[in-house]
């Protein structure tokens, strides 16, 4: 029986600080070296997620972005992709402007990934986002709205007060992928959305499939991570997890600065 191994980086696998243990690096690296099948699943881009994961042996298949991709480790080719219709991606910037919200959009445009934000609208959340991006070539600051329905959109990321997002996530929510949260590291109000079909649950399920897995056992910390919990054979929350997690899993963990996940799979992986 091949069993499937996930886990969420930010506040999961990583430490507070965004760094991997050399424990957990030489702990999961050996593991895969002897046949453990092992992933991760996770918000981030695949860019910032291999800078963070750069010590972990480059095998399998990785999700990003809540599971809007599966890429392959290395090459970055897509084998899932989840996209919003051009009429889905037309109302819900429509709505975001009406509402006097200035989101970044992710899409691809001519084969490239970017996000477009309007630069004379940004909010002082995303201000201090962006300062921690400067010099990355994916953002890109325009003066025109029109310039943010380019290209295959598949994400909107937006930062500002809950008084402004509030009321797009309570008109967006059922008909999207939606993840309204806290962020950990900035300590501000975050809206995301992506295509209905992109959860961290429906990547996985697809992921098994490309594996030939029978048994999937995942690991994290937040409310983005619900899906992929409801849909595991065995679901382990870190102990630094939020309390709606921490309900639904199978057992609670040490936390992500312990080592949580690397010294369970020490003691429990199947090989």
């Amino acid at each position: 029986m091949k069993t499937l191994y996930v886990s969420d980086l930010d506040e999961t696998l990583l430490h507070s600080d965004e760094t991997l243990s050399q424990f957990t690096v030489d702990t999961v690296n050996s593991l895969i070296e002897r046949g453990m099948i092992f992933s991760y699943a996770t918000a981030r881009s695949d860019s910032t997620a291999r800078k963070v994961t750069a010590g972990l042996s480059p095998r399998l298949p990785v999700i990003v972005y809540n599971g809007t991709f599966i890429l392959e480790n290395g090459s970055g080719k897509r084998l899932l992709s989840s996209q919003f219709s051009s009429e889905e991606a037309k109302h819900i910037l429509d709505l975001h402007l009406s509402h006097g919200v200035y989101p970044m959009v992710r899409a691809f445009i001519e084969g490239k990934e970017r996000s477009t934000y309007l630069s004379d609208r940004v909010s002082p959340a995303q201000a201090k986002f962006l300062a921690r991006r400067q010099g990355d070539p994916r953002y890109d600051g325009v003066t025109d709205p029109e310039m943010l329905y380019r290209g295959e959109i598949f994400c909107t990321v937006c930062m500002d007060t809950p008084e402004k997002l509030q009321p797009l996530y309570e008109a967006l929510r059922d008909d999207f992928s939606c993840n309204y949260f806290v962020d950990n590291y900035t300590h501000e109000q975050w809206l995301e959305l992506n295509p209905k079909s992109a959860t961290k649950a429906s990547a996985i399920r697809s992921l098994k499939e490309i594996l030939g897995c029978d048994r999937v056992v995942c690991f994290g910390n937040g409310k983005n991570d619900v899906s992929m919990f409801e849909i595991a054979d065995e679901c382990y929350a870190v102990g630094n997890a939020v309390e709606e997690l921490k309900a639904i899993a199978t057992d609670v963990i040490g936390t992500n600065d312990e080592d949580g996940v690397a010294k369970w799979l020490l003691q429990n992986a199947i090989i």
